[in-house]
């Protein structure tokens, strides 16, 4: 009898279910670490059992012929590495040391994919799980929780499903810890948004100089429609270097290349001795960055920042001119996530934005809502930046600041206010320049088609209200009905002074 197949919601359950094991214990921004590497670890598993019995079934328990057709597939699992091993080991003293020397191994056997990857996270470590009763505990009330999924592909609902489930981990780790999930995640919809608006096309090459856990850079490949794309992310913190690269395996995107280190001081993605060219660059950097490396700036190898140097507290113009130099020259586009500030701040900022404009390379401003991303309630805008405008000096303004769904934690970005705000943007691209020396209102208190002038003459300030009016006249107050019921306020007012007199007479004050 053939059994249902396993559903997304179903692992969602059993995964979230498992953190159970940490929560109280350590910190979510570092037990992520532990859940996702058991989720990868448990899904290299099955899908080696699942070849092993399809190989043994194709070649009649050949062995030798099953053993080299396991040689040629995407991952080497050796014995002592698969979760049933250490599942059958869960009650041994050492199980912390068992584990961690499993991930070596399946690293040296991967060296080509597992390279470092497993080289932040210790399952022996005292300081995080506790002393060795309890975290034996621990490590084995996970191992349980695991082995309740079955990820074998042949099992399950679609090719998808595991992808999605670390994702919808990512999202959980990043509710669960506040502040500190702005390092590794950048929340669904607004990568959604970012993705379609800089909507990538077959053969581009697709680079996130901040990628975090590589959630943006999957939602842009999954944009193109094919496989005919190749990414590049660059990732500061080491832990969640590790969750990208996991994370494109999950997601059966063998080749793409995740680089970890500091894209500002130390850009790993290069061609010979340049920056790494792509079609598109999309990121949400960390807001208005402090120490970022102004001092290095100035002798920057690259050039990036000839248009002039970002102020040392603030790193939002250094990604902006990382990421405008890591385009084609022709054809490039950025998309970049941004707090407001960096529309209408002055000094080198403003200078930087001025010769940007005066480039002809800024294409739309985007307003998000306020209260979207984790850790922090301040709105951001999306900035996109084209290097294929041509003669169309136009910019678009939208005000999208009102078009979302109120949640528990925070706000969220509806597929109907995405879908208004792409179409709005594909729309403008689509229309021929405007020759009047004014601006074009597209929609009352939504999108403005700036021209060239209109931005001359705020200054080369980008505050969407300059351009989008959203004033909302209030209601006329009616004198005279406001007179009545103020007196009738009055009136009970002096009722409620006598009661209270009578009331403390009786009591005798």
């Amino acid at each position: 009898m053939k059994t249902k197949p396993i559903t997304q919601s179903e692992i969602n359950n059993i995964v979230w279910k498992a953190c159970d094991t940490f929560r109280g214990v350590i910190d979510p921004s570092q037990y992520k670490d532990y859940i996702l590497t058991m989720l990868f670890v448990k899904y290299v598993s099955d899908v080696w059992k699942d070849k092993k019995d399809f190989y043994a079934q194709k070649y009649n328990n050949d062995e030798v012929r099953v053993q080299r057709a396991l040689n040629n597939e995407r991952f080497q699992v050796p014995e002592t590495c698969t979760f049933d091993y250490l599942f059958e080991n869960r009650n041994a003293a050492n199980v912390g040391e068992l584990i961690n020397t499993a991930l070596e191994n399946m690293e040296d056997a991967n060296r080509s994919k597992l390279e470092r990857v497993f080289r932040n996270i210790d399952f022996n470590s005292e300081a995080n799980l506790g002393q060795t009763k309890d975290r034996n505990r621990r490590l084995k009330n996970l191992l349980v929780d695991f082995s309740a999924l079955d990820l074998q592909p042949s099992h399950l609902e679609n090719n998808d499903v595991i992808g999605d489930a670390y994702e919808y981990l990512i999202e959980k780790f990043a509710s669960d810890a506040g502040k500190k999930a702005g390092e590794f995640y950048t929340p669904a919809q607004v990568s959604k948004l970012l993705a379609k608006l800089l909507n990538p096309q077959p053969g581009d090459r697709i680079i996130d100089p901040t990628c975090g856990s590589g959630s943006l850079l999957i939602k842009l490949s999954k944009e193109v429609g094919s496989n005919n794309f190749s990414l590049y992310g660059q990732e500061i913190n080491g832990s969640t270097w590790a969750l990208a690269r996991m994370n494109m395996f999950l997601h059966e995107i063998d080749d793409a290349t995740i680089e970890w280190g500091d894209t500002l001081n130390n850009p790993k993605l290069l061609e010979e001795d340049s920056l790494l060219k792509g079609n598109i660059v999309g990121a949400n950097p960390p807001f208005s960055l402090d120490k970022w490396g102004a001092d290095n700036a100035i002798s920057d190898q690259f050039t990036r920042f000839h248009r002039g140097i970002p102020p040392k507290s603030k790193g939002d113009y250094a990604f902006i001119s990382h990421m405008i130099e890591s385009t084609y020259h022709d054809t490039g586009r950025v998309g970049v996530i941004l707090p407001h500030g960096v529309l209408f701040r002055g000094s080198s900022e403003g200078k930087i934005r001025k010769q940007l404009i005066e480039e002809n390379l800024l294409e739309a401003v985007v307003g998000l809502p306020a209260n979207l991303f984790f850790g922090t309630g301040i709105p951001a805008t999306i900035l996109i930046f084209n290097k294929a405008k041509g003669n169309n000096k136009d910019v678009l303004f939208i005000d999208a600041s009102q078009g979302f769904e109120s949640g528990t934690n925070q706000n969220v970005l509806r597929d109907a206010d995405i879908d208004k705000v792409v179409e709005t943007y594909l729309s403008f691209q689509k229309a021929n320049p405007l020759t009047s020396k004014e601006g074009e209102i597209i929609e009352e208190k939504f999108a403005f088609r700036a021209v060239i002038q209109d931005i001359e003459e705020n200054e080369y300030n980008l505050n969407i209200p300059r351009y989008v009016d959203t004033f909302e006249e209030e209601e006329p107050v009616d004198i005279a009905a406001t007179q009545k019921n103020i007196v009738n306020l009055k009136h009970e007012l002096a009722t409620v002074e006598k009661q209270m007199d009578d009331f403390l007479k009786e009591l005798g004050f």
